[in-house]
């Protein structure tokens, strides 16, 4: 064994520094603005990436420096949205939002997200990750008033986003991930248009292709309905026969303090498992042998060379120094784990 197992990745954000946005804030603004802007997000970038690096994480992304929001900073570059007038949705049945409109057809007229993923490419000589989101939250983060259906849009988006795909993995990015949340609220359209319309976004694509579902970032509205589930959390038991049974290459799961059921792992036979190690809910920093922990019990549910540690989610909220622990506690307790293999 050595270190081409137990492979360590961020699921999504990091934290942005003090001086770009308010810290600890979801969609928090912009503090700068024009060229200031534009540098300031490069510097945000190199900073995390250079934080990744000094931690020990294997494959690096840009920590989501370079958006407002995962979703609707892809949505503000599209063309048949309205963000003038906006409508109040409620989220995932947890939380209500201000939202864009869809006022006519959904188009992209130039790439989004090319300039900042060339720009990441150039600055780590590690495996680069970029995330976007996927065609059912990206629905569910605004208000259709044009196609008046969730998957006629979703079908639309997913056309858009395969398109922002293959740029993204033309200038040299390792692994696109899809971050689906909304496939643990919405089972019966993930069964019946959900899994196609994330395969239509991947379609093509020669990298590696992952999906995130997780439980929500560390706010009060998601760990209130996460108190909602019960003694064991079982929304995977659904999705993941489904996505077995697709072409994405890696499914993102939560499991550090969650009630997932760790055996529901072995419904995703044959795909890279990206198991969350890093509880994204509590500014506490885990100790390595509690990552360690969370890891050995998923490798009794899958081998060593396609289990990935991670973070749940992203960790946006959280004070940079409390990310920055949390990263160095994921590596080592992969660390410590893939001694044990060595050794063993």
């Amino acid at each position: 064994m050595n270190q081409a197992i137990l492979k360590t990745t961020i699921v999504g954000s990091l934290p942005k520094p003090a001086w770009l946005a308010t810290p600890k804030q979801l969609w928090a603004p912009w503090l700068l603005q024009g060229d200031a802007l534009a540098e300031g997000l490069q510097d945000a970038v190199r900073l995390v990436l250079r934080e990744q690096e000094s931690a020990g994480i294997d494959i690096v992304g840009d920590g989501e420096q370079t958006r407002r929001h995962f979703v609707t900073t892809l949505i503000e570059n599209l063309e048949g949205v309205d963000f003038q007038h906006k409508k109040t949705v409620r989220i995932r049945n947890r939380y209500d939002a201000d939202v864009p409109m869809v006022v006519g057809p959904v188009s992209r007229p130039k790439s989004i997200f090319a300039e900042h993923a060339r720009f990441l490419r150039a600055e780590t000589d590690r495996p680069v990750k970029y995330t976007l989101p996927g065609p059912m939250t990206m629905v569910d983060t605004l208000y259709d008033g044009y196609y008046r259906s969730r998957e006629k849009l979703a079908r639309e988006f997913a056309k858009i986003l395969n398109a922002e795909a293959r740029e993204l993995e033309a200038l040299g990015i390792d692994v696109i991930q899809f971050d689906e949340p909304a496939f643990n609220v919405f089972m019966d359209e993930v069964r019946d248009w959900g899994i196609e319309t994330l395969e239509t976004a991947a379609a093509g694509l020669k990298c590696k292709t992952a999906v995130h579902i997780c439980y929500g970032y560390g706010i009060k509205a998601n760990n209130d309905w996460k108190k909602t589930l019960g003694s064991e959390w079982r929304q995977y038991e659904s999705t993941f026969p489904l996505l077995a049974k697709s072409k994405i290459d890696q499914v993102s799961l939560e499991c550090a303090n969650s009630r997932v059921p760790l055996e529901l792992i072995s419904l995703l036979k044959g795909k890279d498992i990206m198991v969350g190690a890093i509880d994204v809910a509590s500014e506490e920093v885990e100790t390595p042998e509690k990552v360690a922990q969370i890891v050995r019990a998923a490798l009794k549910y899958v081998a060593p060379e396609k289990l990935y540690p991670c973070t749940n989610c992203g960790m946006v909220p959280l004070p940079r120094a409390v990310a920055q622990g949390k990263l160095r506690a994921l590596t080592a307790g992969a660390a410590i784990v893939r001694k044990e293999l060595k050794a063993g």
